[in-house]
């Protein structure tokens, strides 16, 4: 019987250890994970971002959809700079600039038209993954409207987002249920976006405040 207790004690003692451990452990490991898809996450919102702002220069409009954001991406064309040469500090001394020493023959400057995706991002940019949130099965949400400044002016805004259920779902129910409450209290959207279709804030990404 004594056996028997101090086997049960025992088990006891190491099940306690064990949950004691897993308390301290399961938010460590949720922040580094959640740390890791955050990551990846505000990088490819600051991409879109970067298009969208290129969009609407030239069609004055964000692009209302991702088949939209990556026609243009694909198929139009913005001016990119070829430099070849820079002034020396002996021709910035005598006040030379850039475009007086162009016409010298100096320096070569000249613009040559590429696609946006190519201007913005570089070769080899996968422009259909641009809608995918990284890593996981899922797609950003992304949404126009017009508001009107305090000034009286009307503005056109974005938003592109993705939530917290979504990207952090399959982790630790109660710990992304405190991240969706405590958003809740303060009045903050419950993910990562960039932009807003609620007011003007000149489309910085929320974890840009």
């Amino acid at each position: 019987m004594k056996v028997t207790l101090k086997i049960l004690l025992a088990v006891a003692v190491l099940l306690l250890a064990y949950m004691c451990y897993r308390s301290i452990m399961t938010p460590k490991e949720f922040d580094a994970e959640k740390e890791r898809r955050e990551t990846l996450i505000k990088q490819r919102l600051i991409d879109i971002r970067k298009a969208q702002i290129e969009y609407k220069n030239i069609h004055k409009v964000h692009a209302a959809n991702f088949d939209e954001l990556s026609k243009f991406l694909k198929e139009e064309k913005l001016p990119f700079l070829i430099k070849e040469g820079v002034l020396t500090d002996e021709q910035l001394e005598k006040g030379m600039t850039e475009k007086e020493a162009v016409k010298k023959g100096l320096i070569k400057r000249d613009t040559i038209w590429v696609t946006a995706v190519d201007t913005l991002f570089g070769k080899g940019y996968n422009v259909d993954d641009l809608r995918n949130v990284p890593g996981l099965a899922i797609q950003f949400s992304m949404d126009t409207a017009t508001l009107t400044s305090s000034s009286g002016y009307t503005v056109k805004v974005f938003q592109c987002g993705v939530l917290y259920d979504d990207y952090l779902g399959d982790l630790n129910k109660q710990l992304v249920y405190n991240l969706k409450d405590r958003a809740q209290k303060m009045n903050k959207y419950q993910g990562l976006r960039v932009g807003s279709v609620e007011e003007i804030n000149n489309n910085a990404g929320n974890w840009e405040d």
